[in-house]
């Protein structure tokens, strides 16, 4: 790997670090497509494997704010989504994975945008696990099925319970990436240097997440989002 490459993929997580400790998930969307466009290698293992060290960090963090009820729903519902979005990195080349990547993207940004209040029921818990597991699997964007449904909580409850809910789903999804080609030694090689910006991503939204509104930081990543998705799905027009 290039040390510029390094260095811009290390930046890259550390801004998306900082989006999800501020306002409790965003890493993936941030950062996968324009890691995807650095080397398709860092999507979706090392920064699945990201995701579960900041996920502990924040769980850890937010600990006294954690609710059981209705996670074991949607980690009930996660598991068959984590097994089919391993068979579908098994189908897909890394052509089309930057296409399903830009797609997710845009996707979960649309459903942001819904002016919709939708209640966590555990049947909607469930289906949220479900797609969280396939999109959090092929793409490691799994993160806005369940922030739609928890979108309306207090804000320490959602960066709270969004973190222990990705611990598990981190874990899922690595333990199905590894043994279909996506979690090597190689992997891990590119997934170390990436640590230290994670957790200074983490520790600086820990300093100023009071200070900036969820507005202002939910309409920053929106857009952020959207130019990402954008440049992964043009990456698959052009090749």
């Amino acid at each position: 790997m290039d040390p510029m490459d390094a260095a811009l993929a290390a930046i890259l997580i550390f801004f998306g670090s900082f989006v999800q400790s501020a306002i409790g998930f965003g890493l993936a969307i941030v950062a996968a497509p324009l890691l995807f466009l650095i080397s398709p290698d860092y999507v979706p293992g090392p920064i699945t494997a990201v995701a579960l060290v900041l996920s502990c960090a924040n769980t850890y963090r937010y600990r006294a704010s954690i609710s059981l009820r209705g996670l074991g729903a949607a980690v009930a519902g996660r598991v068959p989504g984590t097994l089919l979005g391993g068979a579908l990195l098994l189908w897909i080349d890394a052509k089309m994975l930057s296409l399903w990547l830009g797609i997710a993207v845009i996707s979960a940004v649309l459903v942001s945008l819904l002016p919709i209040r939708i209640a966590p029921t555990p049947g909607r818990m469930a289906v949220a696990g479900f797609v969280s597991g396939f999109m959090g699997t092929s793409t490691a964007i799994g993160g806005p099925p369940m922030a739609l449904l928890l979108q309306h909580e207090k804000a320490d409850a959602i960066r709270a319970n969004l973190s222990a809910f990705f611990i598990v789903s981190c874990v899922m999804s690595l333990a199905v990436q590894a043994p279909v080609g996506y979690l090597g030694w190689h992997h891990l090689q590119l997934t170390w240097p990436l640590i230290p910006a994670t957790l200074l991503g983490f520790w600086l939204a820990t300093r100023l997440v009071h200070r900036i509104t969820t507005q202002q930081m939910r309409a920053t990543s929106l857009v952020l989002c959207t130019l990402s998705g954008m440049a992964a799905v043009a990456v698959y027009l052009r090749t």
